[in-house]
Formats: C-alpha cells, sequence, structure tokens
C-alpha cells in the first residue's frame, strides 16, 4: 500500500493517517526526523492492513467457523468437557504469538495468520489453547492434554521451522 506524507507546519504533536482510494495519508508535524517518519509509515501500513484483515474476517464469518471448529476439537479430544466465552481471530498478536487464552475470563483469541497455515497447524493452536482452559500452564499435565491431538509434533515443527513457536 503506498504511503503519502502530507507535513504541516501547523501539526505541533499530533499524527493521523487516513486511507483515501488505497493511499494512505500520513499526516506529520514538520519537525521530525527521518528515523521517525519512517516509524510512522511503518505504523500506518500496520494498522491499516490490520483493518483491511479485519473487515475479511468479518466478511467471511470467521469468527462462527472458527467456534464451531473449536467444539468439533473440544468433543473430539476433550469429550465436550469445555467451555469458553468467547473464541475468536485477532489481528493484533505479535509475530511469534498465534493463541491465547485467557483462563479467567475464559477467552481465546487465535490469530488470524493461522487461516493461511496448513488445517493441522490451525486444529494444533486451537487445541492448545483449550488445553489451557483445563491447566493454566505448560507443565506435564497440559502436555498430556494437547498430545491427545495426533499431530501435535508435527504441527510444533512446522511452527518451529517457520521461526516461530507455541
Amino acid at each position: 500500500m503506498d504511503v503519502k506524507i502530507i507535513r504541516s507546519s501547523k501539526r505541533k504533536k499530533t499524527i493521523s493517517a487516513r486511507e483515501v482510494e488505497d493511499v494512505i495519508r500520513l499526516y506529520l508535524p514538520v519537525g521530525l526526523s527521518r528515523k521517525e517518519e519512517f516509524n510512522y509509515v511503518q505504523w500506518a501500513k500496520k494498522r491499516f492492513e490490520s483493518l483491511r484483515r479485519k473487515k475479511e474476517l468479518k466478511a467471511e464469518n470467521a469468527d462462527e467457523v472458527l467456534e464451531q471448529r473449536a467444539r468439533e476439537l473440544n468433543k473430539r479430544y476433550f469429550g465436550s468437557e469445555l467451555s469458553w466465552t468467547q473464541i475468536c481471530y485477532t489481528t493484533e498478536q505479535n509475530a511469534r504469538t498465534f493463541g491465547t487464552c485467557s483462563t479467567g475470563g475464559k477467552t481465546i483469541r487465535i490469530s488470524d495468520r493461522l487461516r493461511k497455515m496448513p488445517k493441522f497447524v490451525h486444529d494444533y493452536v486451537v487445541v492448545h489453547e483449550l488445553a489451557h482452559l483445563k491447566v493454566p500452564g505448560h507443565g506435564p499435565e497440559f502436555w498430556k492434554l494437547v498430545n491427545k491431538y495426533p499431530k501435535t509434533e508435527r504441527a510444533r515443527g512446522y511452527l518451529m521451522a517457520i521461526g516461530m513457536s507455541d
């Protein structure tokens, strides 16, 4: 996505950005260094890419599909004994995180990047996060649950091979 930088002497501290005809217009104060400008360009690109992915997730009803898949995996590997208040995709996780589980609120967030990965990797991450609903840490009891998923080692190997870990 192209970025057009618009500097203004009237701007002292505020930074803003908006998309106009597939071009990000980034409004910056005049006095910013090239390094600061570069950082804001990266910020704007990331922000608008995230917005685009969120729209895509909504248009494809992805959270509902994820919910259904989690129910199937819960039934197969946990005997339908787990419950959660929400499971959804997120576009805001860091490069090394594919899922998070808040055991207190029973909410699970899955990185939307998994949608482009093989199904067995996606399912592994969902099983991994579901297991946290029963065992919060990564101890032996946790891995005993996760290893019920037959492609655990293969999926972990895949994630390690692409330079990211669970």
